[in-house]
């Protein structure tokens, strides 16, 4: 399989600032930060944030995009040695996660899976998308881009500047790519990796509302495999919940105490857990 010669990069979010830990976004299909976007400026207060970029001709397998995503971390742990790193996977970029976190064990401190797309083989329309996107020419794959769109979002969650930002981002992947990815989630089994060398802290978002896959059954799945999971379920979220309005990232980690080293509390510390997860 021949590969674009364009690398992987992880952009900057923020202003480099090399006394905070380092956040790491894995994206979706999209293979860029579009859906972290407005999550970022809550974040920014406790993290120095920087996304995958992945280029929207690529065609890298697992094995190569596992092994080049860990370079481009270790590279940053060498600069600012002795940092702590989260790692945040969202859908497809939440299998690269799991796969990164189990080649790697040591890699980074705490894991967040957003809605991850570890259930695709067991999803029968993906294998027919994936034949289907391929044969289509540029222009109707992404007219079919405006249904996809869709179906990621709970359209009153998501205003329209957002929207058109995630469309104009999955309309930017080319459609040989937007195959071979849906085609790598086919081809992603859990089973086949080693969970057993999972030690971090994972915390897994799972929206109720999710029209693309059975994320809250998913994620009950995934923590019977790492026993340290954290679940939160977003009863009237879409799939693409990090661009929810109502949905405040940050949030979230300080009310189930995960990040609290990163993130200072921003409710008073008697107040009852409840009161940050209302934020969202």
């Amino acid at each position: 399989m021949i590969t674009t010669t364009r690398a992987l990069r992880l952009t900057a979010c923020t202003p480099a600032t090399p006394s905070r830990s380092l956040f790491v976004f894995l994206p979706g299909m999209d293979g860029s930060g579009a859906l972290l976007q407005p999550q970022v400026a809550g974040l920014s207060s406790g993290f120095d944030i920087r996304c995958l970029s992945i280029p929207p001709d690529d065609l890298r397998g697992w094995d190569e995009l596992t092994e080049q995503v860990a370079g481009l971390i270790r590279m940053e742990q060498q600069r600012h040695p002795g940092r702590t790193i989260t790692v945040c996977g969202e859908s497809f970029g939440g299998c690269l996660a799991l796969r990164l976190i189990t080649r790697f064990p040591s890699l980074c401190d705490q894991l967040i899976l957003v809605n991850p797309a570890s259930s695709a083989l067991r999803q029968p329309w993906i294998g027919a998308c994936s034949s289907l996107t391929q044969l289509l020419p540029t222009p109707i794959y992404q007219l079919s881009t405006l249904s996809l769109c869709n179906l990621l979002i709970a359209s009153p969650r998501v205003c329209r500047p957002t929207r058109l930002q995630l469309l104009a981002a999955m309309q930017a992947v080319k459609p040989q790519s937007a195959a071979w990815r849906l085609a790598l989630l086919r081809q992603f089994r859990l089973e086949d990796l080693p969970l057993d060398r999972v030690r971090q802290p994972v915390l897994i978002l799972a929206s109720g509302a999710d029209r693309l896959l059975p994320s809250p059954r998913e994620a009950k799945r995934l923590a019977r495999f790492l026993p340290t999971t954290t679940i939160v379920q977003l009863p009237n979220s879409g799939h693409a919940c990090l661009l929810e309005d109502q949905l405040n990232l940050s949030a979230i980690l300080r009310s189930q105490d995960f990040c609290r080293d990163q993130l200072a509390p921003t409710v008073p510390v008697n107040a009852p857990a409840q009161a940050a997860a209302a934020l969202w």
